[in-house]
């Protein structure tokens, strides 16, 4: 097994290419924009959006995954890349058997197919940062072997000097969001999700807190056949999520159901959020008697005191308390809270936790289309933010939001009625500030999740 360091670093050749390649891509639009400024042209928002879409999916690699993120966040970008960069594809043509040949003879030694019963020579699954391959074990286990691409560290930092360009384009155009802590939260989970070995722990992590929730399953990792690069895990039958949009409405509630919990339990026992939205990250086992959870490269661990901001935040709208919402919003650490920005930011946290105040059954949107649900709010919190000027949302902050509107776009998919209310109160039963931080520590150490 190879986990030396440098045997695939941070190789400053192939940095200088990576970025050589994007920024002259990316920096093409900035100049056209930027020329189009000079000569008192008006910007095209939809015009540089499509453009910038077609120049990241030519490109794949970490900055089309670092585009992904972007679009679920609220603000980061303008609403016209939002949308353009939202189509993006998780799934890129795989690389092919030679490739695979070299990663696994670097990861397991020459005799690595030796080490399978049957391995699988086409990619059953491929995205921006790795492939995955379906393998047997001696034992007859099914197995998920997930293969990362050469150089990935060095096309990372190549691509995240060229974040700081796509976020600086947005901060001239209209730059009501102090950027900063996004780049340096994004920069952070796209590092961490190089590390296999993290994300096994992240697996262990999960099959512990979610052990007592049968429908939820966690693929186990098989570590003697894992390193930094390869990861190997117990293969989860299902089909996407998607594929049950048609199906009875008892079924699609419960599966929002299990999903609510399979998001939230980790979230208010140990303080921890799976923070990658994509629907090709839940899967659903033959009847929809529950759902698999998959890919656990980014996984946001947080510090309790966050956690009782969010609960804090929840009551102080439950019972207008106004002064434990201020106390919330300073525990996450927002700045210059004045009275206007505080009902600026309420706008958005009541439209988050809407359908969690709602003591009914209910879909997530209640009515309002798809299409246009939390539009009205956008729109109005982002004209207020444009007069009262920047706001730097704290980057803890950047992707619970992230990951809550990605999870909310699942129930929207599903078209899932619940009581809300109750799943998040039941969610919150043996939640306490005192507690949360010890059984954290010993979740974390018990799985073995590095620190950092």
């Amino acid at each position: 097994m190879s986990d030396e360091p440098d045997a695939e670093g941070n190789r400053l050749g192939r940095r200088v290419r990576r970025y050589a390649q994007v920024s002259g891509a990316v920096g093409g639009v900035a100049l056209r924009e930027a020329g189009r400024r000079l000569i008192g042209g008006a910007v095209d928002n939809a015009q540089m959006a499509g453009e910038m879409r077609r120049i990241l999916g030519g490109l794949k690699g970490p900055l089309m995954k670092v585009a992904q993120m972007l679009a679920t966040i609220p603000e980061a970008v303008p609403e016209e890349f939002a949308k353009e960069l939202a189509t993006l594809q998780a799934n890129a043509p795989p690389m092919g058997w030679p490739f695979v040949r070299r990663r696994m003879s670097a990861e397991l030694g020459p005799d690595w197919l030796g080490r399978f019963a049957e391995f699988g020579h086409e990619a059953v699954g491929a995205a921006s940062l790795g492939q995955v391959h379906r393998a047997t074990g001696h034992d007859g286990a099914a197995l998920a072997v997930k293969l990362q691409y050469p150089d990935m560290l060095s096309a990372i930092e190549a691509d995240l000097k060229q974040l700081k360009l796509l976020l600086s384009l947005h901060k001239r155009m209209d730059g009501v969001i102090d950027t900063s802590e996004i780049y340096d939260e994004v920069a952070a989970r796209l590092r961490e999700e190089l590390d296999y070995g993290r994300e096994a722990a992240h697996m262990r992590l999960y099959h512990t807190v979610l052990g007592d929730q049968a429908g939820i399953r966690v693929p186990q990792p098989v570590m003697d056949l894992s390193s930094r690069r390869l990861l190997t895990m117990t293969w989860l039958d299902g089909t996407p999520i998607l594929d049950w949009k048609s199906a009875a409405p008892e079924v699609r509630n419960h599966l929002g159901a299990t999903l609510f919990r399979a998001w939230w339990l980790p979230f208010t026992r140990i303080a921890v959020i799976h923070g990658d939205p994509h629907l090709g990250n839940y899967t659903v086992r033959a009847g929809g008697e529950g759902i698999n959870l998959l890919d656990y490269g980014c996984v946001r661990i947080f510090p309790p005191r966050f956690v009782a901001g969010v609960v804090d935040l929840y009551r102080a709208l439950e019972t207008g308390d106004e002064a434990r919402a201020v106390h919330a919003y300073e525990t996450w650490g927002f700045k210059n809270l004045s009275q206007e920005l505080i009902d600026t930011l309420n706008i958005w946290a009541r439209f988050i936790y809407g359908p969690l105040l709602d003591d009914r059954v209910r879909s997530i949107a209640d009515g309002i289309s798809p299409a246009k649900y939390g539009r009205k709010e956008m729109a109005l919190v982002h004209g207020r933010l444009k007069a009262l000027g920047p706001i730097r949302p704290p980057r803890e902050f950047v992707f619970m939001d992230r990951a809550a509107i990605g999870l909310g776009a699942v129930f929207l998919h599903l078209d899932a009625q619940q009581n809300w209310y109750r799943l998040f109160n039941d969610a919150l039963a043996d939640f306490s500030v005192d507690r949360i931080g010890p059984a954290q520590a010993a979740a974390l150490a018990a799985a073995g999740v590095p620190p950092g």
